[in-house]
């Protein structure tokens, strides 16, 4: 303390050494030595390239109270409007997509052992069908709950917090059978698709994608985007933005699967310009804003078969490390 207060103005030492032990005693301050100030230079340590935007809402949002909500809560934000459960563009020209169904009866074991993340297509177009099915058996309601005051909510074939079913796929088609190029958007209660943007070139997928150039290459990308209003007119603390992110995640794994069944090669990443395509499907990226991309296309070469376990070799050339720990 002393030292910090010698590189201050004289007449304005004393009075900061006065109130420095008041906020040391309010958290406005650190105590060297003390267990926060350690705890701050672990944290720096093991998180100092994501600090400050990751690290503050990671541990912000980490010790929330949870409690059940009276039938007088659920009324009192029911009554504040039930967002939409489903997204449309009325005034788009739109595709209607084929309903013939998926064939999904291949045993699952051998379908989680065969997914793959693809980074080399086949140049040939993804058939509208296994396209049609994908976003289907991903995005689309698979039926209906009553949740009481919040009314009528879709269940899909993955998870959602809630129920609430905030996120919405907007796609960059490049090669689809029977589906010109351009951005559009996924009516899932219409199963169509409505156009938002024309034209859509594999240097507009890859620079979009944080200049991955085979991203180029993909048939198509999905962007899955969140609409804050559906998950903020239930939960209203900061902590189901975690799960805004958690169910993008769940979507992108049935994504994978499904795809894998219908013949294609999925792939999924986090590297995308947000504000770029928010601007690009028309979005304003405030309410609606994107969460994740993923993507696919016919895979070159086909598709892996299930693994038969890595050979001798493999290991004899890796070393295989571990990490002890002791409790803090």
């Amino acid at each position: 303390m002393d030292e910090a207060v010698e590189y201050l103005p004289h007449e304005a030492r004393e009075s900061v050494a006065a109130a420095i032990p008041e906020l040391v005693s309010r958290g406005l301050l650190l105590a060297e030595g003390s267990r926060e100030d350690l705890r701050d230079e672990a944290l720096d340590t093991r998180w100092g390239p994501w600090s400050p935007e990751a690290s503050f809402f990671h541990f912000a949002t980490q010790n929330h109270i949870y409690s059940e909500a009276s039938g007088d809560d659920r009324d009192a934000l029911a009554a504040q409007g039930r967002p939409p459960i489903f997204t449309t563009y009325p005034e788009a020209d739109r595709i209607l997509l084929p309903r013939l169904p998926g064939r999904f009866d291949e045993p699952l074991g051998q379908v989680l052992y065969r997914r793959r993340t693809h980074r080399s297509f086949a140049s040939a177009p993804v058939p509208i069908a296994s396209f049609a099915a994908l976003l289907s058996s991903t995005f689309g309601p698979a039926d209906y709950i009553d949740a009481g005051a919040f009314g009528a909510l879709i269940r899909r074939t993955s998870p959602s917090g809630g129920a609430r079913q905030e996120l919405e796929a907007y796609l960059g088609i490049r090669q689809v059978s029977g589906v010109t190029p351009g951005w559009y958007h996924y009516n899932s209660l219409e199963h169509s698709l409505e156009l938002m943007t024309e034209g859509c070139t594999g240097a507009d997928l890859s620079a979009m994608c944080g200049d991955q150039q085979w991203v180029g290459d993909a048939a198509f990308i999905v962007v899955v985007t969140a609409e804050i209003e559906r998950m903020l007119a239930k939960y209203r603390n900061p902590r189901a933005y975690r799960v805004s992110l958690l169910n993008a995640g769940h979507l992108g794994q049935t994504f994978a699967l499904s795809a894998v069944v219908l013949g294609l090669g999925p792939f999924q990443t986090g590297a995308f310009h947000d504000k770029a395509l928010a601007e690009r499907l028309n979005l304003d990226n405030v309410s609606q804003t994107p969460l994740y991309v993923l993507g696919a296309g016919l895979p070159d070469g086909g598709l892996a078969s299930a693994p038969a376990g890595a050979d001798m070799e493999t290991f004899g050339l890796t070393t295989l490390q571990t990490k002890t720990t002791t409790p803090s």
